[in-house]
């Protein structure tokens, strides 16, 4: 009768094993790349542009002092890109509301990361500690 020999699947096992763990590490955990401000300290930077995200999941964009305007979604990227003319510089602050869906917020950063516009997240401070 003839054996069977584990030798060489556990090789194979290992190899895999060893495989899957190297090309772990080369896998990124976000798909873009977005500067999110620490909320316990204040930036002296002011941006020039900002996206409002209310509690409706409206948009609203502004640019320098300006009120912000009523925008529709197939509008947004022309006012950016018109912004950033302006302004080659300057960042795009987006300031959303928590009670907005996390999917709303990433739709808005990810035009501007499909277009290289710099684009940061505000968020409040956090209240000192006493």
């Amino acid at each position: 009768m003839a054996t069977f020999s584990m030798a060489s699947m556990t090789d194979v096992i290992f190899l895999l094993l060893i495989f899957f763990m190297v090309t772990s590490t080369f896998v990124f955990p976000t798909a873009f790349q977005i500067n999110l401000p620490q909320s316990s300290e204040q930036t002296a930077i002011k941006p020039g542009t900002r996206v409002y995200i209310d509690h409706d999941r409206k948009l609203y964009a502004s640019y320098g002092d300006e009120q912000p305007q009523p925008v529709e979604d197939g509008n947004l990227l022309p006012f950016l890109l018109l912004a950033q003319e302006k302004q080659p510089d300057g960042y795009i602050a987006v300031y959303a509301d928590e009670d907005v869906p996390y999917g709303d917020i990433v739709k808005v950063l990810n035009v501007g990361a499909q277009n290289n516009l710099k684009m940061v997240l505000a968020t409040k401070p956090t209240p000192a500690k006493k």
